[in-house]
């Protein structure tokens, strides 16, 4: 099988399988949530959909969102922007990806999910060398994501961790029942504007069952899954001890003029996947 074909089924395994360790804590969420109520409605109807889409080898959510690659720089002349495309233009002809790529200037679809863009590819020289890792982000919770700048008299949040922790408490209080809760946080503290956005993201990469090796992001993980499913927002907003499936903070350093906070929030749908290519 050449590279684009491989690629190309990568993308719908991705499409149609959600990884296991997000799916094992839905079913943690289920049992916390009981037989009854709304919640263990949504939580039992979203596991029967991951194994009617794994059975059937179809997407598990219509929207398919944006495949964001993150290729180790090892693969830079071997998996090229063009040769990726080539595979999302496949995975669309074969109807594993949702014609889900519009023009911003004309309104006009990119029928093969493919542009100046589109897919969005990062060479990158972290994870294991010769491997790709593809994460597919729906349009509903990227919308729920959001950037801080501390300080924020409005949350009385300070230039320090506890200033962090109200601002992700208020980034889950104002998601609500939007971006398809249960949710995951994936949270840069300080950087740029745009590293921050980046380095959010890239934590959603990280498994649900991983810790923080720094001590005082470990226990703000810890504390805020803790209080954010406190809130009783629950799943889909209508209700329920699950709001949060996983919070994943990381770090960077900051010019003394900003403090940045950014939340890159994603859905309970946490499509994400690696394929090894070999160097």
């Amino acid at each position: 099988m050449d590279l684009v074909s491989r690629i190309s089924e990568f993308i719908e395994r991705t499409s149609s399988s959600l990884p296991d360790d997000v799916e094992r804590a839905i079913g943690r969420a289920l049992r916390r949530e009981g037989r009854g109520g709304s919640a263990a409605v949504v939580l039992r109807t979203v596991l029967d959909n991951c194994a009617l889409a794994r059975e059937r080898g179809v997407p598990l959510c219509q929207d398919t969102g944006t495949l964001a690659f993150y290729v180790h720089e090892s693969l830079r002349r071997r998996v090229t922007v063009g040769l990726l495309k080539r595979a999302v233009a496949d995975a669309t002809a074969r109807g594993f990806l949702r014609k889900n790529c519009i023009d911003s200037v004309t309104g006009e679809s990119y029928d093969d999910n493919c542009a100046d863009g589109a897919p969005c590819v990062r060479y990158v020289d972290w994870g294991r060398r010769g491997t790709v890792t593809l994460v597919m982000k729906g349009g509903g919770s990227e919308n729920m994501s959001r950037q801080y700048s501390l300080p924020d008299a409005g949350l009385g949040a300070g230039r320090d961790l506890e200033g962090v922790r109200r601002c992700l408490l208020d980034a889950v209080h104002r998601t609500q029942g939007y971006g398809c809760a249960p949710g995951i946080l994936g949270v840069c503290i300080g950087g740029d504007r745009a590293t921050g956005y980046e380095v959010a993201k890239e934590q959603l990469l990280r498994s649900l069952d991983d810790v923080s090796a720094d001590t005082a992001l470990a226990k703000l993980e810890r504390r805020v899954l803790k209080e954010a499913n406190g809130l009783g927002i629950g799943p889909m907003g209508l209700g329920g001890r699950t709001t949060l499936l996983g919070v994943k903070v990381a770090a960077r350093p900051r010019v003394p003029a900003s403090f940045f906070v950014t939340v890159a929030y994603m859905c309970w749908a946490c499509r994400r996947g690696v394929l090894e290519v070999g160097s």
